[in-house]
């Protein structure tokens, strides 16, 4: 289970301590991620439930998909980006989801794409930054990404890759389902003891979702249902606060942070639009703007790049360029357009070996 919060002692420690902090919360991840007893609980998940979960998802750390629908890690494939904001017109975007897609068809499963915005009912200003809290904006998006979805994949009367608008709310971390003609199921409103009746309410609200499909949904439903039951118990007992103030402190930059989960700790721009420029400025400002508003230390922040790979060899080592350039075109961005911000970057580089999700740091040689 990732680390819901950072300790108080940490947040508001020295930079060097806060970096260790992190380095050892990704080595915490993998070596539970690697363990016998997920291994196992992954095989199990895939062999009862075979259609592929993508996710398309703010990089906001409260929207933890796997642990909101109690489902194992390494079950759902995520993408994450500044305010969830993606256009599969993007190039490498693109490329990206159709290189994952082909995969899953391969191995004879279809995709379920789960396209996500999030908000909260308690208080706009702890939704969504990278729409300036305007919950209408943010899912409008997400309706025309899933035009999109259907245009690149297709659709006809059994679909292999089924595109599904979903909102996350924060405060309870519940999902509302989203189908045609403005139906909407949202869990916050259902009880655990509701669960039995969930696949007539799926079938209802997404009668085009193939029938297997939304079988292995209905886990993910069922989980979350249980999980709703849970935060309210621990939110009653005084255990879960909510995180409200932002402090984020990194900036991430690539892919592979699956284990950055922790709220108000980083802000992850994915390599995915044409501009990358603009959303590691925008990024940027929001920690220079945490330091001179007191509520992080002002004696630096982490530039966090990071590189996934599947295999040894070739597959590494482009990734390893990749991840160099990524730190280079990040941190010179930073040092020509927030020059007093540039001296406080700690740069930090790293690839993920995706299979046991060890992430492996690198050093400054190299090209």
């Amino acid at each position: 289970m990732p680390q819901r919060t950072i300790p108080d002692h940490i947040a508001l420690a020295p930079i060097g301590e806060r970096i260790d902090w992190v380095f050892d919360l990704a080595r915490r991840h993998a070596e539970t991620f690697a363990s016998p007893g997920a291994w196992l609980a992954r095989q199990r998940h895939l062999a009862q439930h075979p259609t592929a979960i993508m996710v398309l998802k703010c990089m906001d750390g409260r929207i933890n998909i796997p642990v909101a629908t109690q489902t194992p890690p390494g079950i759902i494939q995520p993408f994450r980006n500044l305010g969830g904001i993606f256009d599969l017109g993007w190039p490498h975007l693109g490329e990206t989801l159709v290189a994952h897609v082909d995969k899953v068809v391969a191995a004879g499963r279809a995709g379920l794409v789960m396209i996500t915005y999030h908000f909260s009912k308690g208080d706009p200003a702890r939704g969504c930054a990278g729409f300036h809290y305007r919950t209408d904006d943010a899912r409008a998006h997400t309706f025309q990404i899933r035009e999109q979805v259907r245009a690149l994949f297709g659709g006809g009367n059994v679909p292999t890759i089924f595109p599904l608008v979903c909102g996350f709310e924060t405060d309870e971390d519940a999902l509302v389902l989203h189908g045609e003609d403005g139906a909407s199921l949202a869990l916050a409103e259902l009880t655990p003891d509701d669960a039995a009746g969930l696949p007539q309410r799926l079938a209802a609200l997404l009668p085009g979702m193939p029938a297997a499909m939304r079988g292995d949904l209905l886990p993910l439903l069922r989980g979350n249902l249980a999980h709703i039951a849970e935060t309210r118990q621990q939110r009653a007992a005084g255990a879960r606060a909510l995180d409200i103030e932002h402090r984020e402190w990194m900036l991430c930059v690539g892919r592979g942070f699956d284990w950055l989960h922790t709220p108000n700790l980083a802000l992850i721009v994915g390599p995915y639009s044409p501009n990358l420029e603009g959303p590691i400025l925008q990024a940027a400002g929001i920690v220079r703007a945490n330091m001179e508003a007191g509520r992080i230390p002002d004696d630096g922040f982490l530039l966090l790049t990071s590189v996934p790979y599947e295999q040894i060899g070739v597959d590494r080592a482009r990734a390893v360029l990749k991840c160099r350039f990524l730190a280079r075109f990040a941190a010179d961005a930073i040092r020509r357009h927030d020059p007093d911000l540039a001296p406080r970057m700690t740069l930090r580089r790293a690839v993920l070996n995706w299979e046991t999700r060890a992430m492996e740091a690198l050093g400054d040689d190299g090209p």
